[in-house]
C-alpha cells in the first residue's frame, strides 16, 4: 500500500534534502515583515547578508520608544532588523542592526553569541571570519 505524504510533509522533506546539499538561508526580519532566500554557496549568502543589512541601516531615523511609564529606550538599544543565516551543519549566524545603523554580527540561535569585532573590522567582515 503506498504511502501518502501530505503537501506540507512533502515541503519539509523536501527543505532537509536541500540542506544537506548545501543550501543556505538568509531570513531578514524586519517590523512585522519576514523575508527568506535561498543561496547555493556561503559567499553568495552572506553578501545578501551584508547588502540587506547596508539597506536596512540606511533607513529612516529611529525614534527613541517609552519614557512616561515604561523606561527609555534609546535608538541604539532598538534592533529594527535581524538578518539571519542559516545553513548546513546546523549553522546558525547573523546581523542585527539598531536603530542608529550600527550593527552587530551574532552566531547560535537560541543562545546567541555576540562576534567581538576586532580593529577596523565591520560586522560583516568578524561575521565572515568566524564562518570562514
Amino acid at each position: 500500500m503506498p504511502v501518502h505524504r501530505t503537501p506540507v510533509a512533502v515541503l519539509r522533506a523536501s527543505a532537509r534534502v536541500a540542506f544537506r546539499r548545501g543550501m543556505y538561508r538568509v531570513t531578514v526580519r524586519s517590523g512585522a515583515k519576514v523575508r527568506k532566500q535561498r543561496h547555493e554557496r556561503l559567499d553568495s549568502a552572506l553578501a545578501a547578508v551584508e547588502e540587506v543589512a547596508r539597506e536596512l541601516a540606511d533607513g529612516p531615523p529611529v525614534r527613541p520608544a517609552g519614557g512616561f511609564l515604561t523606561r527609555r529606550l534609546e535608538p541604539v538599544r532598538q534592533v529594527v532588523g535581524r538578518i539571519e543565516l542559516a545553513g548546513p551543519g546546523r549553522l546558525r549566524a547573523g546581523v542585527d542592526v539598531r536603530g542608529d545603523g550600527s550593527s552587530e554580527a551574532f552566531t547560535g540561535r537560541v543562545r546567541r553569541t555576540l562576534v567581538k569585532q576586532q580593529d577596523g573590522e565591520t560586522a560583516f567582515d568578524a561575521l565572515r571570519r568566524v564562518l570562514v
